[in-house]
């Protein structure tokens, strides 16, 4: 199997694979949206709906995927809404022909609206209860959020994908350059706890009446920001709103260091940059080349250099800060 290759996962080897577990497969399988990771749903015998997730080779060993597994469950024990892992005579990770894989229950609900303020204050107070478990204590396998990772060895990958048109080269790398020095001089003296990592509003549905959190795969130490500034959007003043109404409801449950609302920025700049570092990174499996095209585009370049330009003024910006 070449690395992080999904090329032997066929139909047949996903059939064998959940029938290992003593599932077995009633309907088609119905590719989700993941790129990462191959995921599909379908419904079993007695008409239960799964979905079933293969992990990216070599992407995380089989101890930091079942600490995000026990986090999960750590999670679930607690109350917090979270879609966790099933678990078959005690066990949730399994392999089969060299692919680590695991069964989810298929929770069905609605996206999660960024610009509605009631929702925000439920999610406020849902990250809170989720940050009070995770702060009990660290991880010991999965990464933490780091300079190193999310903007050098990003900006390592994009050098070696030769993706950046020649004549883009130098505007693109100098802005680059300056975005990562501003970044990694203000994220500095970080606190970490267990985040969920890329709590994003596809992250997050309504199942019912409630809210629910899905894909805990980008779970690390990291800043409790991290999983909520995700959630800002708009001009300033509106952001101040959203963050206010996150931050009131999230200490109902938990205690919120104002000092962490000056990494919102930085942590805004590594997302841009790890984002770029990842594509690049993935370019050799076709599903990115067919659902990325456009990161081949001169223009998609010419945007980032854009982009950058914007947040590099937004580093020099002071950061947003809330009454108290």
């Amino acid at each position: 199997m070449s690395k992080f290759s999904f090329i032997d996962l066929t139909p047949d080897l996903i059939l064998d694979a959940i029938e290992s577990v003593g599932i077995y497969v009633e309907s088609g399988l119905l590719a989700l949206n993941s790129y990462e990771n191959r995921v599909y749903q379908f419904v079993a015998e007695g008409g239960k709906r799964y979905v079933v997730k293969f992990y990216r080779p070599e992407r995380w060993s089989e101890k930091q995927i079942q600490e995000e597994h026990d986090f999960a469950f750590e999670l679930a024990e607690a109350e917090v809404p979270v879609v966790a892992p099933m678990e078959y005579n005690g066990q949730s990770l399994f392999e089969h022909q060299g692919y680590l894989f695991t069964l989810f229950p298929s929770v069905g609900g609605r996206l999660f609206e960024v610009d509605n303020l009631d929702q925000l204050d439920v999610l406020g107070r849902l990250i809170g209860r989720m940050h009070q478990v995770a702060k009990t204590k660290p991880f010991t396998q999965r990464p933490t959020l780091t300079c190193e990772e999310y903007l050098h060895t990003a900006k390592v990958h994009l050098q070696k994908s030769n993706l950046v048109p020649m004549g883009l080269e130098t505007a693109f790398y100098t802005i680059l350059d300056l975005v990562i020095k501003q970044a990694q001089a203000q994220y500095t003296n970080v606190k970490t706890i267990r985040l969920h990592g890329d709590c994003h509003a596809g992250n997050i549905l309504w199942a019912g009446d409630a809210l629910m959190f899905v894909d805990l795969d980008d779970s690390r130490q990291g800043p409790p920001i991290q999983d909520l500034w995700m959630m800002l959007s708009g001009d300033r003043q509106t952001q101040l709103l959203q963050l206010d109404t996150l931050v009131t409801a999230y200490e109902e449950f938990c205690d919120f260091d104002h000092s962490q609302l000056k990494l919102i920025e930085p942590l805004r700049a590594m997302r841009i940059i790890h984002y770029m570092g990842w594509v690049a990174k993935r370019w050799s499996d076709p599903a990115f080349v067919r659902n990325f095209s456009w990161f081949a585009d001169d223009k998609y370049w010419e945007q980032q250099i854009l982009a950058l330009k914007e947040q590099l003024a937004a580093l020099q910006e002071a950061p947003l800060k809330l009454l108290p």
